[in-house]
């Protein structure tokens, strides 16, 4: 019984008994966990540093201290290497060949880029980046990479000269209190900053290519789970438009983001119950947990169930605290046979990754490096001396039980 053991009544209304909100294992929390786990203390040096008492100060600082684009969530260190691919025999999957992006820099090389990627950043915020893009002019299964696509935009030269010879890129440098590199140096810093923008939406697309989804056949719904600050702060309705470029054509995506942390914003609409506008990427989100939104609203037709599920970076390896957040969600997704694309940053995770899903018996059709990976840099929060790393750089495609 509830009121079992309670004490006493003594003729007072009773205040009404909240029920726990429920919350799912906060990613940056468990970043913050797990650095100390490095270096012990280190999270508390973080805080000093920025004059705050505890991580709830950090988290609650975050929409105003992190430039769109940035992803400030913790990431395993580890050494990229490009050397895996789809596994044989895996039906329905056919990705492009596993290559290389451009080569990674060596550390200190790296860290020169690093301080450059983080004040370019800052050019997301003026909206200069990223710069209108064309109508593939080849069929998706053509565009093998970031070669491909960026051959395909119509005077590129004039577009990236003019990000250079911008308002923006003035201010930024006449107050970034370093001197301006070249600019064959910056050009090649914007090209990757383009690339990190629009690596997710890509992502998508190469996950409806992976399990043979034609977006030309109907209207299709895409769940981002565990979605948080990283894919929503500061997100536009037109910030997916790729996917419509990419499938010229199509019958209406919806692309709903659904996670704890999602930030309020543009995108922060219900979910469609109807199929998406024709020809049309449309954004909505979710803020909760994904195994309630689907309990809330997909088993009760308030909105579609998904056709692909996509899950950039979920962390789920990197401490027993956030497998156990991720457990529901993961048996959810494996139980309804739903069509699953995880990335992540590294080598090591992805093995980490992989070794999870085996002991939770999930079908794992292939995995291999991703042709549109981030060209960005990433600093490793956990490790700063380490070189560093890139968003979405491996994908794994999962598709129901072992069983079947």
């Amino acid at each position: 019984q509830r009121n079992a053991g309670a004490a006493p009544k003594t003729g007072r209304p009773k205040k009404p008994v909240e029920e726990p909100v429920a919350r799912g294992p906060d990613v940056d929390s468990l970043g913050f966990q797990a650095m100390d786990r490095n270096v012990p203390g280190l999270s508390h040096v973080i805080l000093q540093k920025l004059n705050m008492k505890c991580y709830k100060d950090y988290n609650r600082s975050i929409p105003y201290v992190t430039p769109a684009g940035a992803s400030p969530r913790f990431i395993p260190p580890s050494r990229l290497s490009l050397q895996l691919g789809c596994s044989d025999g895996a039906p329905g999957c056919t990705p492009p060949p596993a290559h290389s992006p451009a080569p990674h820099p060596q550390p200190a090389q790296g860290r020169v880029l690093l301080a450059g990627a983080k004040i370019l950043a800052a050019l997301e915020g003026g909206r200069d980046i990223p710069f209108p893009t064309d109508t593939w002019t080849k069929p998706a299964r053509d565009v093998e990479g970031w070669e491909d696509w960026f051959s395909m935009q119509g005077q590129l030269e004039e577009k990236l000269g003019a990000i250079l010879a911008g308002r923006y890129m003035t201010l930024l440098w006449a107050n970034a209190g370093k001197p301006r590199p070249e600019d064959g140096e910056l050009r090649e810093s914007v090209w990757r900053l383009v690339t990190d923008f629009h690596s997710r939406p890509l992502t998508i697309g190469l996950g409806l290519r992976l399990f043979g989804i034609d977006p030309l056949a109907k209207a299709l719904t895409v769940h981002v789970v565990g979605a948080s600050h990283v894919e929503t702060l500061n997100t536009r309705l037109t910030d997916y438009d790729e996917l419509t470029r990419m499938f010229p054509g199509h019958r209406g995506m919806e692309v709903v983001m659904i996670g704890v942390d999602v930030v309020d914003g543009a995108i922060m609409r219900p979910p469609l119950a109807a199929p998406a506008p024709r020809g049309r990427v449309y954004l909505s989100s979710y803020k909760g947990l994904y195994h309630d939104f689907w309990e809330s609203h997909v088993e009760t037709k308030l909105a579609a169930r998904p056709d692909l599920v996509v899950g950039f970076h979920p962390g789920f390896h990197a401490c027993p605290d956030l497998l156990a957040g991720w457990l529901p969600p993961l048996l959810l997704l494996r139980d309804y046979r739903l069509p699953v694309l995880f990335t992540v940053y590294s080598e090591q995770e992805l093995k980490s990754s992989l070794q999870i899903l085996v002991e939770l018996e999930t079908h794992i059709m292939g995995y291999a490096a991703n042709p549109f990976a981030s060209l960005r840099p990433e600093q490793v929060y956990s490790s700063p001396n380490k070189a560093p790393v890139y968003c979405s750089s491996y994908y794994i495609a999962l598709l129901g039980p072992v069983a079947s």
